[in-house]
Parts: structure tokens; C-alpha cells; sequence
């Protein structure tokens, strides 16, 4: 069973940079598409990012130049390099795969003054 742990969250303010860890386990995650997702209060989940087996990457638009998506296939890690941190980027960040129903906790992102 594939589990999905997210780490690297916290509060910083607008203009700063985060990097988001999720250590995946249970399943071979190499040929397998990634993606990351965030949720505020009261709304649904947006897709944020997509990395594909062979590294090509597509990101939504709001963060299309600021975030990077990437992965260490050695350690079992997927990465989201977030870069010029904006109040509209507070969230709670996912991590996914796109072959599996499970979720992780999420980590929380603060960006305010």
C-alpha cells in the first residue's frame, strides 16, 4: 500500500521560498506519475503540478515560473521548489500519486507579513 508523507511546510512571508518534501513508501514510485495539490478552507483541492516518468513537468498557471516540481528516485522522494512565495499560496500541500487513492496529510504553508 503506498503511503505519502509531506514535510517542509511552514510560515514565512511573501517573496520567500519552501521547499516541500514527501517521502513515498510502499510502492515503487519511479514509473509512476506524481503530482501535488493544495486545498484552503472552504475550497476543493487544486492541482497544482504534474511530473511525469520521463521528467517533463506542467504546472498550473498561478504557479507556472515560480514552483518546480522534481524527484529522487534513489531516496523515494518527490520535491515542489517553491520560489516568490505569495499570500494566495497558503495552503495545505498533497502530494499524489496519480495510480493510487491515497492521500498523505498534507503539510501547511503560511504566507503572510
Amino acid at each position: 500500500q503506498v503511503q505519502l508523507a509531506e514535510s517542509g511546510g511552514g510560515l514565512v512571508q511573501p517573496g520567500a521560498s519552501l521547499r516541500l518534501s514527501c517521502a513515498v513508501s510502499g510502492f515503487p514510485f519511479s514509473d509512476e506519475i506524481m503530482t501535488w495539490h493544495r486545498q484552503t478552507p472552504g475550497k476543493a483541492r487544486e492541482w497544482v503540478a504534474t511530473l511525469w516518468p520521463g521528467g517533463a513537468t506542467i504546472y498550473t498557471d498561478s504557479v507556472q515560473g515560480r514552483f518546480t516540481v522534481s524527484r529522487d528516485e534513489a531516496k523515494n522522494m518527490l520535491y515542489l521548489q517553491m520560489n516568490n512565495l505569495e499570500p494566495e499560496d497558503t495552503a495545505v500541500y498533497y502530494c499524489h500519486m496519480t495510480a493510487s487513492t491515497t492521500w498523505g496529510q498534507g503539510t501547511l504553508v503560511i504566507v503572510s507579513l
